[in-house]
């Protein structure tokens, strides 16, 4: 690599923080606004249903992406939208503490959500613009370490940090959570004013000089190359296979962290913030880590079309550690934190099948608009489920759900048999 890291310009510089920004965002809407709920005293049903709403931004931001690249640039808008993700959170910390807590926290959340959207679109495409295809590589695995990064903080330093709070402050729930997000927010301005500064100012990062006839035109074109890439039944297959290969997973994610949380009484563990971040939120998101890093290396030597089922067992059958834990009703934080190291390896290691399927069905023409929309309709799978699984487990109760959990596994088996893969796809 030839950067020089006493230049500004140098992607270390910048690189980091970039997709620290991009993952944070990310983890406080899908988590940490789980926990925050939980202790505000939501039911599980109302938890699932309206927490899973804040995943459509990322659903349906292939809609709006070529707006990021005819109006203004890349920097301009990763600059916006690390202002208006502070600002956001400086929202929820400051309506947390208001008679309108929820309205207003929800509303904060979802500008937060299509902040964090709009802002995954522009470093992407700055990302792809200011490095070349050598730097592109290098800095790949820096990227997704840094982001991962983002959500062991986001897990595993800002819970226990609101439960150390809560013991100083005498439990008050409501402002030990804005003290976090006013932190957080702190954090954002600070990250707009190390890029604002630090990131170069490539000469290919311009607005398109196509009108607007000629934008619709290429939406257009690239929606139905989307569904012609295969025979209409192959393309049916695939898509059921982008919207249904992690249905367990959409219904447990929610209710895995309310049931880490809830009192025995409730048919929970009820562990503390601070071992719920030690637990899931450090050596959960470990496991998540290294079942990827296993899972990339061995579809790359031997393709993705060998280890296929491999994959679909490992997202699926580990799931069966929380009908254990929620029978076994352990508090033995050691057993609870390898379980959820095994679930998450497990589901780190099945997730790979799913990214290289995705890569796979982009081949071609318009491949990164492509690649957002598998993305967007992989978030669609997991948003809707999620949204009715808290009522479901509201009327069955844990125990029963993780087993429903279990049998809704065979929806992942179903859709993995229907597709094909090209024997070679992923190898070296």
């Amino acid at each position: 690599m030839n950067a020089n890291l006493s230049s500004k310009k140098s992607p270390w510089w910048w690189v980091p923080s970039l997709y620290i920004g991009e993952g944070l965002p990310n983890v406080v809407v899908m988590s940490v606004a789980v926990v925050m709920y939980t202790q505000m005293g939501l039911s599980d049903t109302e938890i699932a249903l309206y927490t899973s709403w804040l995943s459509l931004p990322w659903v349906i931001k292939p809609l709006w992406s070529p707006f990021v690249d005819l109006y203004k640039t890349k920097r301009w808008w990763v600059l916006l939208m690390q202002v208006l993700l502070g600002s956001s959170l400086a929202g929820v910390a400051f309506t947390l503490n208001t008679p309108f807590w929820f309205q207003g926290t929800m509303f904060f959340f979802f500008l937060m959500a299509f902040s964090s959207a709009t802002h995954d679109i522009a470093a992407d495409g700055f990302y792809m613009l200011e490095l070349n295809s050598h730097q592109q590589a290098w800095f790949v695995g820096i990227r997704n370490t840094f982001y991962r990064l983002a959500v062991i903080f986001g897990n595993g330093v800002l819970v226990p940090v609101a439960g150390v709070l809560q013991v100083y402050f005498r439990n008050d729930i409501a402002f030990t959570w804005s003290l976090v997000f006013y932190g957080l927010a702190a954090l954002f301005i600070g990250l707009w004013l190390w890029h604002r500064f630090i990131m170069p100012r490539p000469d290919a990062d311009r607005r398109l000089d196509s009108n607007a006839q000629e934008v619709w035109s290429g939406i257009k074109r690239m929606f139905v190359t989307f569904f012609r890439k295969l025979p209409p039944r192959q393309t049916l297959f695939a898509m059921l296979f982008l919207l249904f290969y992690r249905f367990p997973e959409a219904m447990l994610t929610k209710m895995s962290a309310t049931f880490l949380m809830r009192p025995n009484s409730d048919g929970g563990l009820g562990l503390s913030l601070q071992e719920i971040g030690l637990a899931n939120g450090t050596v959960g998101l470990i496991g998540l880590l290294l079942g990827g890093i296993v899972g990339g290396w061995l579809a790359s030597r031997d393709g993705l079309k060998r280890w296929l089922w491999p994959m679909v067992c490992a997202i699926t059958l580990p799931d069966i550690v929380y009908v254990y834990l929620s029978f076994a009703m352990t508090d033995n934080l050691l057993l609870i934190s390898s379980c959820l190291f095994i679930e998450q390896f497990g589901y780190g290691l099945g997730f790979t099948a799913l990214t290289l399927y995705m890569l796979f069905y982009s081949q071609g023409e318009f491949k990164t608009s492509h690649y957002a929309i598998c993305t967007g309709l992989s978030y669609l799978g997991l948003m809707l489920p999620g949204m009715v699984s808290g009522w479901i487990k509201d009327v069955v109760g844990y125990q029963t759900f993780f087993l429903l959990v279990m049998a809704f596994c065979a929806i992942t088996f179903v859709v993995a048999a229907l597709i094909k893969i090209d024997e070679g796809f992923g190898k070296k």
